[in-house]
């Protein structure tokens, strides 16, 4: 995913577990944040999703259930019947394309598809007008839901903040490059009992220690080693950049640095926002209540922020981007984040949910640590304001239906 360390939602991240960085007390002086004053989150428009369809292919006692193929899958109504007109339809088609050569190529952990069942699809979408992309879906796909069809969907976004390239007033806030003495360490390579294992860490003498945490990383441990990437003007935006794992910097010239992960100092992460709601300091745990709170209380806030051991390290990007976990741009309000196990990364996904904004047709084109179980999905709204507001405040639920090319379905469903 974009947000390589963790993925997952942003409000849910910061509940639960997904990328870190480090808070201080917002400075003094220097430059508004990039969205000055209160943080209020995008209105949510209501909706009434579709219910999910019974279950007549039940799961196989007998059988693991961390594959789509293995938990089933029920045939839904024909895909023209479930298209709902607007412009997602015609972006997901756009994401789709540019998806292809990978989803041709990638071999489907769902256990839903082949490389060679996106052939048709594929080629059709090379020349097909996106002004009838509804059109498109309906004649090369059918639509399944996996296991319940249950969804839950989140939403995350690529954060604009204020920076510079190089240190000066209002900008001191450093941003990192990943340290060179920062090994990652695949324990399988010393134990098969340990595959898929992996440590970070340093060596010190003969040992391999843990790397810093973050309260020693924003008091100075790295200082003075040329690490400096880039320089914040609000650490509080800074953070939230680091929970997403990529951004922009709006420079003081008026161009922009686009930076994406570059490692993690391999240090637990800890939710703050699970931390503030459990000590009652919140009441709902949204980004932007997070955000309020710290802003209001920054000497406690640092304090909680040092709970959070984690701290993530960053590169400058170039070219297209960002890139999710297919390799290609992620686009946005086309693009969701999903479990590779229950979804082909590539697949669309028909969402119809409890909030209108994120009804439609996606892309799975992107996977996230928090991204887990079937039906669970991470939309993705771009870059700026409004992105900013519905990512922050997304906790959407209803029903999902994939649609896999047709004639898939043939050989999943059983009599």
């Amino acid at each position: 995913m974009i947000r390589r360390q963790t993925g997952g939602a942003l409000a849910a991240a910061l509940m639960l577990s997904a990328c870190a960085g480090g808070v201080i007390p917002p400075s003094a002086g220097g430059p508004a944040p990039s969205r000055p004053g209160g943080e209020v989150a995008t209105r949510p428009v209501p909706s009434t999703p579709r219910p999910t369809l019974p279950v007549v292919t039940p799961t196989d006692p007998e059988l693991a259930t961390d594959t789509a193929a293995a938990l089933g899958i029920t045939r839904g109504p024909d895909v023209a019947s479930l298209m709902p007109p607007g412009e997602r339809s015609r972006q997901a088609l756009a994401a789709f394309r540019l998806s292809c050569p990978s989803l041709m190529k990638r071999t489907d952990q769902s256990g839903l598809t082949s490389g060679a069942d996106w052939n048709n699809a594929c080629a059709a979408a090379s020349s097909w007008p996106e002004s009838s992309a509804n059109e498109f879906f309906a004649r090369y796909f059918e639509a399944v839901q996996v296991g319940d069809g249950k969804a839950f969907v989140t939403g995350y976004y690529e954060p604009e903040i204020s920076g510079s390239r190089t240190r000066q007033s209002g900008y001191d806030v450093p941003i990192y490059r990943r340290p060179n003495d920062l090994i990652d360490v695949n324990l399988g390579a010393f134990s098969d009992a340990l595959k898929g294992k992996t440590v970070r860490g340093k060596v010190q003498g003969t040992n391999l220690v843990p790397y810093d945490e973050r309260s020693q990383i924003v008091t100075g441990s790295l200082a003075g080693r040329g690490l400096e990437l880039a320089w914040a003007a609000d650490p509080v935006e800074f953070f939230f950049l680091q929970v997403q794992g990529s951004g922009r910097l709006k420079l003081p010239d008026g161009g922009v640095m686009r930076i994406g992960y570059d490692g993690q100092n391999g240090r637990d992460y800890t939710g703050i926002g699970k931390l503030m709601k459990d000590r009652g300091l919140i009441q709902a745990g949204s980004m932007q209540d997070i955000m309020q709170y710290l802003r209001a209380h920054p000497t406690e806030g640092a304090a909680i922020m040092n709970e959070n051991k984690s701290f993530v390290f960053f590169r400058e990007l170039t070219g297209a981007g960002p890139l999710g976990a297919m390799g290609v741009p992620v686009t946005p309000e086309a693009t969701v984040a999903a479990d590779p196990k229950y979804i082909p990364m590539g697949a669309p996904v028909l969402l119809s949910l409890d909030r209108a904004e994120p009804n439609g047709i996606w892309i799975a084109q992107d996977t996230g640590g928090a991204i887990k179980g079937a039906n669970r999905f991470d939309s993705f709204w771009g870059a700026g304001d409004r992105a900013r507001g519905v990512a922050g405040g997304m906790a959407a639920r209803g029903s999902a239906l994939i649609l896999l090319p047709i004639g898939s379905s043939a050989r999943l469903v059983r009599p």
